[in-house]
């Protein structure tokens, strides 16, 4: 019995190696880019992760020499919830290729593998054909991306043995909390091998009330708002913590919305994702024709939170060339059906998940990491500080006991602080907003490599 079952592995191995190499091959040069030579060899696909619900994914292949397979898998998730990772995360922060179709010097392909998925199912290329299949809550999310996971795993056999990371930002965090936690229960139950080390929640939405209870006195205190609009704005904080306290999140969503506009009308509409910014509100950037749909307060929503996402050039692009290379079905427009991903999420977008990433750290062997944009304000680094001393984890007292540590790139001038204990890390990234990659390529890059052991701390 036992010779069979050695036998029965080895036989096993012997097809995923082969299966592996044959596909890799033939799927390498069949989506050889068109639009540039110099692109690194990559993947992209389908999965059917329910009836009706199709998501898509997008493979690079690290440029690290001599093979891919040196280096870890990283996959990136965006936010919103409605945001392209494929669009926006590919081509606006961390893949090889900017907007313009040339080459980022700081592009995570220097150091990994990457892995980007659009979701939830509606987010960029990945599409429903009937509007039941949307996913309504943080759990349905995390079940279609470990069937994914699940499927490319299959695809790629040896990506089991690399190590996996997750990154993310904004509601992408939430994304990842409750992606990690359900791979993890995965790998224990022995349904999924991968070699899963960490996760990195970027100005994340973890703690959604404990963001907007520091919207204020941010603001006041990096003179933005006077007096008399601090005041306003907290009124409506209040407002929605009671509304958040009683349970009815649905209400709070509503009255997040309120708050966000008191902050406008008294800053002369600061941009949540930078607080150097004024007047950039995505709808100076989207058609109001994508929103006709929608009762007018989420369409303003969805012009702030999801369109910035979805601006052109990145729109044109990727519902032109880009849509062109891949292949993408001719019923499938980039990032269409995003706004109703965003209204589907809509009673659930203020519910934590603080608790998710506590039993998370909890797993002394899974690295857990926040970083934080200093210009941010959505997610702003307060409010990051107020949810991690909420955390239950033992080791809290001992992280908060230690000394910060400077990190820099190039020169004497300081681009980052952090701080590191056990399984615990937190970045706090100088002169960057919500998106840390786009802001600070550089040192979003040496974090990432931290993260990933390829440079000391």
């Amino acid at each position: 019995m036992v010779i069979i079952k050695t036998l029965l592995t080895i036989v096993g191995l012997i097809i995923c190696l082969s299966f592996t190499e044959s596909s890799l091959h033939e799927e390498r040069r069949c989506h050889k880019s068109i639009i540039n030579d110099d692109e690194p060899d990559q993947d992209w696909g389908y999965v059917n992760v329910r009836p009706d619900a199709h998501m898509f994914w997008w493979l690079y292949f690290s440029t690290i020499k001599p093979v891919y397979s040196s280096a870890p898998l990283v996959l990136w998730l965006q936010g919103g919830p409605g945001g392209s990772s494929t669009g926006f995360g590919n081509f606006e922060e961390i893949g090889p290729l900017d907007v313009n179709l040339n080459p980022r010097n700081s592009t995570w392909l220097s150091a990994a593998n990457l892995l980007f998925i659009d979701s939830p199912v509606g987010a960029g290329y990945s599409y429903v054909t009937d509007k039941s299949a949307y996913t309504t809550n943080l759990t349905e999310i995390a079940t279609d991306l470990v069937h994914v996971l699940k499927k490319f795993l299959y695809y790629y056999c040896d990506f089991k043995t690399i190590p996996f990371y997750i990154f993310c930002e904004s509601y992408g965090g939430k994304m990842t909390a409750a992606l990690s936690q359900a791979l993890q229960k995965e790998i224990d139950g022995g349904r999924l091998s991968i070699d899963f080390r960490g996760l990195a929640l970027g100005d994340s939405w973890i703690s959604p009330i404990d963001y907007v209870n520091t919207w204020g006195p941010y603001l006041y205190q990096t003179s933005l708002l006077d007096k008399r609009g601090l005041a306003l704005v907290q009124q409506a904080a209040n407002e929605t913590e009671m509304a958040y306290n009683a349970g009815n999140y649905t209400k709070a969503t509503q009255l997040w919305s309120m708050t966000e506009n008191v902050i406008a009308e008294n800053t002369d509409n600061v941009d949540f994702y930078n607080i150097l910014l004024h007047n950039t509100d995505g709808s100076n950037k989207m058609s109001i024709k994508k929103t006709y749909f929608m009762a007018p307060e989420l369409s303003r929503l969805y012009l702030k939170h999801v369109a910035p996402y979805e601006a052109d050039p990145l729109t044109e692009l990727m519902n032109g060339p880009i849509k062109k290379k891949l292949g993408i079905p001719d019923n499938v427009t980039w990032g269409a059906q995003s706004g109703t991903v965003f209204i589907k999420q809509y009673g659930d977008f203020m519910k934590p998940v603080i608790d998710i990433v506590d039993d998370l750290l909890m797993n002394t062997t899974l690295k857990v990491v926040v970083y934080n944009g200093q210009l941010d304000l959505i997610c702003d680094t307060p409010g990051t500080e107020l949810w991690l001393e909420k955390l239950t984890w033992p080791g809290l007292s001992s992280f908060d006991a230690l000394k910060w540590k400077p990190l820099y790139t190039v020169g004497s001038q300081t681009k980052a602080f952090v701080k590191t204990y056990k399984n615990f890390s937190f970045y706090w990234i100088m002169n960057a907003g919500h998106m840390v990659p786009a802001d600070a390529p550089d040192m979003a890059l040496k974090m990432m490599k931290m993260v990933v052991h390829q440079v000391d701390e």
